[in-house]
């Protein structure tokens, strides 16, 4: 049977320098810049993946949607979120804060796409000295919304890879599901 091909659009939320432009493109062209560019708006990458699911192969094309940090825009932010099937939302590891307002960004999004798979990132967990909190705190945020959730490094590229593919899974599962 030949690889079904599908094109869904994932957003990455979170505060401002997380590391959201970092992850994607760690994830779309295996590289790592430490140097901070602050997203205007949002900014769109592609990438295309294989995904085996439930014995059928996908051809998964992600539409990546990488949206500023800044909660003060929540009507700019709700448009942007239109059509996304998929959405990582990520803290960096070294500021307690990012963590804190994962909750609101989960609601956020929620307002707009109710039943969207969401995967939590605690993301810089390479930056061991200086982290505030780890893979305990953000497995509470995550259990008590049902959410998948990993500990990733845009440096190193630590479950980066993992976490689209698994995000894309469920993405693929909510796909089959509404063709029911």
């Amino acid at each position: 049977m030949p690889p079904k091909k599908l094109m869904k659009k994932i957003c990455l939320l979170g505060d401002g320098a997380v590391g959201k432009t970092s992850l994607i493109r760690k994830f779309v062209y295996d590289k790592f810049d430490d140097k901070y560019i602050m997203t205007f708006g949002t900014k769109i990458s592609k990438k295309q993946v294989d995904i085996a699911r439930n014995g059928q192969e996908y051809n998964m094309t992600f539409l990546i949607w990488d949206i500023l940090g800044q909660r003060v825009h929540n009507n700019l932010h709700s448009a942007y979120y239109q059509g996304a099937t998929g959405a990582f939302i990520i803290c960096d590891t070294t500021r307690i804060e990012t963590l804190e307002h994962l909750e609101e960004w989960i609601q956020l999004f929620r307002k707009v796409n109710e039943n969207s798979p969401i995967v939590l990132l605690g993301n810089k967990s390479d930056l061991v000295d200086d982290m505030q909190f780890g893979d305990a705190e953000l497995g509470k945020v995550a259990v008590k919304y049902n959410m998948k959730y990993h500990m990733t490094s845009a440096k190193t590229g630590a479950y980066v890879e993992e976490s689209f593919i698994e995000l894309g899974n469920e993405v693929i599962d909510k796909h089959l599901e509404a063709k029911k």
